[in-house]
């Protein structure tokens, strides 16, 4: 890593301003999650193909909500059999050297940086977790893990009696849902933390971007906030997209064209050297 960086790292990890990382599918991709926006993600309901922003609609949900849960376990499965990688480790570490100073904004629905090590309390998951389901009528605000009894699915799976007799709301019984921001859907503060990660970023004196690319509009307000107050912007990420630009753009940030495993760690070891 360049010692100009290494440079701009301890200085604010000796300072006392906030520590932002902002998560995308570039990490998760590491651990061998696909963005299922690609082919990954089309899915066949009798004889048509469904992208993954058609599969992933509210509308969509109402007019075939098996389909859409079966879509969902699919990758619940896929989620699972990955596991965290170095980068995700790295996070955990930021934080606990870190504490309060430290907020991780994840765009992953994977629970990836949960199952490392970060806190529930210090990671705001703003687009949902595919391990868990809300009531679809919304008769409360719970959240509730998808119980053990139903399985993931493969491509080929269909929802069984017992699937459908689990995935109801334990209040009402209503059909439940997954517990997922959908592309018809807006960003709120209970469910998505939206006015949450807006402080956040208010607050920022260095906003690590790992793996996105610009895509959701949350993201993206958080990065700007972050540079309209003059913050430092450090994106990783092995392709070019907005966040190099706008970090380039600052004057004082850097755009650092690695994989986040291998990026992230030396970031750390940067931070918390002299510490």
């Amino acid at each position: 890593m360049r010692e100009e960086i290494r440079k701009v790292l301890r200085d604010v990890a000796g300072g006392s301003g906030r520590i932002t990382v902002l998560t995308g599918a570039g990490i998760s991709a590491e651990s061998g999650i696909p963005t299922f926006r690609g082919p990954e993600g089309y899915w066949t309901v009798g004889s048509k193909v469904y992208h993954p922003q058609e599969m992933a609609t509210f509308a969509m949900f109402t007019y075939q909500p098996d389909e859409v849960w079966k879509w969902y376990l699919y990758r619940m499965g896929v989620c699972r059999r990955a596991n965290p990688n170095p980068g995700h480790f790295a996070l955990v570490n930021m934080e606990e050297r870190f504490g309060d100073r430290f907020t991780l904004v994840t765009q992953n629905i994977d629970g990836l940086h949960l199952r490392a090590g970060n806190s529930l309390a210090r990671t705001y998951q703003i687009h949902g977790n595919v391990d868990y389901m809300r009531c679809s009528l919304e008769c409360s605000d719970a959240i509730y893990p998808i119980p053990a009894e139903v399985e993931a699915k493969s491509n080929e799976e269909s929802l069984t009696e017992s699937d459908r007799h689990y995935l109801r709301c334990p209040l009402c019984q209503a059909q439940s849902r997954p517990h997922i921001l959908l592309f018809d859907e807006y960003y709120n503060e209970h469910h998505f933390h939206f006015y949450s990660a807006l402080k956040a970023a208010e607050e920022t004196a260095l906003l690590i971007v790992v793996g996105t690319a610009g895509a959701t509009n949350l993201p993206n307000q958080v990065a700007r906030q972050v540079f309209q107050r003059g913050g430092i912007i450090i994106d990783v990420n092995i392709d070019t997209n907005p966040f190099a630009q706008l970090a380039e753009r600052s004057g004082q940030g850097f755009f650092i064209r690695e994989s986040s495993a291998t990026a992230l760690p030396a970031m750390l070891d940067a931070m918390t050297a002299d510490i």
